[in-house]
């Protein structure tokens, strides 16, 4: 009588079952997290831009908000109040629209690029510094603040 040394076939289909199962839920985790990260960076660039926005606004006379983004980097502005990829209005998956108002006022609208996959929330903040958010479209002065 013959030893028989290895696997059976119900044996390895459990095996490459399990490893799929935690594979699935590794990659969704990452994902999420990725998803996530893109959102507090989104968060993170409206403060740089308002903190931006307002130093220019200090430091030029007549005081007066920028014209746009690119107002905000060289050769406009020397030094630079952001970066030139910030400037570009894309950033991490968001898509960061500026609209001057009038010397006294802006807006800024943080959108996900690619709704779902880089971001589900929408952002906005103005002159007063407060970010607003909302879920489900562009947000604006009456959603709620970013807690």
């Amino acid at each position: 009588m013959k030893s028989r040394t290895g696997f059976t076939l119900v044996e390895i289909m459990i095996v490459v079952a399990i490893v799929s199962l935690l594979a699935t839920l590794a990659v969704s985790s990452v994902l999420r997290a990725r998803h996530n990260a893109n959102e507090m960076a989104a968060v993170a660039a409206c403060r740089t831009i308002v903190t931006a926005c307002q130093t220019f606004y200090a430091n030029t006379i007549p005081h007066t908000y920028p014209t746009g983004l690119p107002d905000l980097v060289l050769p406009l502005a020397n030094p630079p109040y952001i970066d030139s990829v910030l400037a570009s209005g894309t950033k991490q998956g968001y898509v960061f629209t500026y609209a001057f108002i009038d010397a006294e006022s802006f807006t800024l609208n943080a959108d996900p690029n690619n709704l779902g996959k880089t971001g589900t929330r929408h952002f906005y903040v103005n002159e007063s510094g407060i970010i607003r958010v909302n879920s489900n479209a562009q947000a604006g002065l009456a959603d709620p603040a970013v807690e």
